[in-house]
């Protein structure tokens, strides 16, 4: 019986070189503000110097600022540094007050260094972006690339590889032995679409599969990237047959774009690779993560909505017969219910098996309702579900359990919305999905953006969506 090997994911150079880069940069600018103070790094500002750098490393994991240098995108990178940065010094601000370690520094000092570190770091990338495309251009790294498979997937992986020149690969062309099928009006046993809709013009097809073995065995290529479909199995044998006969380096690349990915990640069970289709992002460190930053954030919005809430409860209570309170069974997380907490609105409390949405103009929202539901103040008191744990402050926004029932099968990957705890808000909320949702049009818009929040999760996403949120609020649009 054959052993079982773990699949290891390939470090190039500048996947090392890249934190090195920023760490020195951070130790640097230290360095250079206390020499121009006229002191020297002692062991306190070497010591600060060390935390600085495992903080921002660390940081840099839940901005995205860790992934490896994107040659298109240098304006994304900079807001990332900033972000990074920022949380970086007010994580050593919380430190250096708590241990009172900062005393040993003038404000001179940790100004300068605040305005320098980053420079520095961004510096720094910017040398590694001029070399690696230096080097890229002078072939230096350059890996030449075929893809077996005239396709949606190949196209796809074409078009990644052309968008994302750090790769270092070059592309050689396409193989695939059902070319003419493809160039017809009729689409193949392999779902390949026909000539008419193709994106790619047909001359960048360089033969068929033998010719590609061909070239690999002479050299020719030095990689080869699989995009068959998976049905294809026979074809897929016979490749990597062939290609075992060569020294080219064979990649599979499986075709799940016809899966509705969720956070897609490697993962072993026993040895044997496996591949998440739907996943919850938030385990581990960052689930960890997100839950403190929800209960000392929703801990502060309580402290200090403390007294307008009392306003509001006394409002509610005097204005219409009924409780201050309305908790609403909704759908939480992997689906189970949960009592949503919320000011009451309405006159009445609609909480079974048929639940009327609200409309513009509906007659059972009270006159202090309406300009709760308005301001969204209504939600405030579900800040004791963030802090219970059946909530969090981001996140899909929870439907009543009946909504739930209906739209679930009328939308297609529905209930993949609840494989993370709902949000007080979420990413549909702030990019307009918010209010009455009278056509199924409306609800589905609502279900992308929360499945888009799901595959792209990060604590900087988080904290975009918060800001955003309190300026949809002042709007004041689109709720009733």
């Amino acid at each position: 019986m054959q052993n079982r090997m773990p699949i290891t994911t390939q470090r190039r150079w500048w996947d090392v070189l890249q934190p090195t880069l920023d760490a020195a940069g951070v130790m640097a600018s230290l360095a250079i503000v206390k020499w121009l103070a006229r002191g020297g790094v002692d062991e306190k500002s070497f010591a600060m110097g060390l935390i600085a750098i495992v903080v921002f490393l660390l940081v840099s994991q839940l901005t995205g600022f860790h992934r490896r240098t994107d040659l298109g995108s240098p304006n994304r990178e900079l807001t990332r540094l900033v972000a990074t940065w920022v949380i970086t010094v007010m994580a050593l601000a919380v430190l250096a007050f708590a241990t009172r370690y900062g005393q040993h520094f003038s404000r001179s000092v940790i100004l300068a260094w605040i305005v320098l570190a980053p420079s520095l770091v961004g510096l720094g990338r910017m040398c590694q972006r001029i070399l690696q495309q230096g080097l890229l251009r002078r072939g230096v790294g350059v890996r030449r690339v075929a893809i077996a498979g005239f396709n949606d997937l190949g196209f796809q992986t074409a078009r990644n590889i052309s968008g994302d020149p750090s790769l270092g690969l070059q592309m050689v062309g396409y193989y695939d032995d059902r070319i003419e099928q493809r160039s017809s009006d009729e689409v193949d046993d392999d779902g390949g679409d026909s000539a008419s809709i193709m994106p790619v013009p047909i001359d960048q097809v360089r033969g068929k599969l033998t010719d590609m073995v061909a070239s690999a065995q002479r050299g020719e290529i030095d990689t080869v990237l699989i995009t068959l479909p998976m049905r294809a199995e026979e074809r897929i044998r016979f490749l990597l047959d062939q290609l075992s006969d060569s020294t080219v380096s064979v990649y599979i690349v499986p075709d799940f774009f016809v899966f509705e990915l969720l956070h897609s990640q490697w993962t072993s069970i026993g040895g044997l690779p496996a591949v998440s289709v739907f996943e919850n992002p938030l385990f581990g460190v960052d689930g960890v993560i997100k839950r403190l930053a929800d209960v000392a954030l929703a801990t502060s919005a309580l402290i200090a909505a403390a007294i307008p809430m009392m306003a509001i409860a006394i409002a509610v209570k005097i204005t219409s017969s009924g409780p201050v309170f309305f908790r609403q069974r909704r759908y939480g997380l992997d689906g189970k219910e949960i009592l949503v907490w919320k000011f009451r609105s309405m006159a009445t409390c609609d909480n079974g098996a048929v639940v009327k949405q609200a409309t513009k103009g509906d007659a059972r929202i009270t006159k202090v309702g309406a300009i709760l539901r308005r301001t969204s103040l209504d939600e405030l008191p579900q800040l004791f579900n963030v802090i219970e744990g059946t909530m969090s402050l981001v996140g899909p926004r929870p439907h009543a359990s009946a909504h739930n029932e209906q739209y679930r099968s009328l939308i297609r990957g529905y209930m993949l919305r609840h494989k993370v705890k709902p949000g007080i808000t979420g990413l549909a909320q702030v990019n307009g999905c918010r209010g009455e949702t009278e056509t199924l049009d409306k609800m589905q818009a609502r279900v992308d953006w929360d499945h888009r929040y799901i595959r792209s999760w990060t604590l900087w996403l988080d904290i975009k969506i918060i800001v955003r949120t309190v300026l949809v609020v002042l709007k004041q649009d689109e709720a009733y």
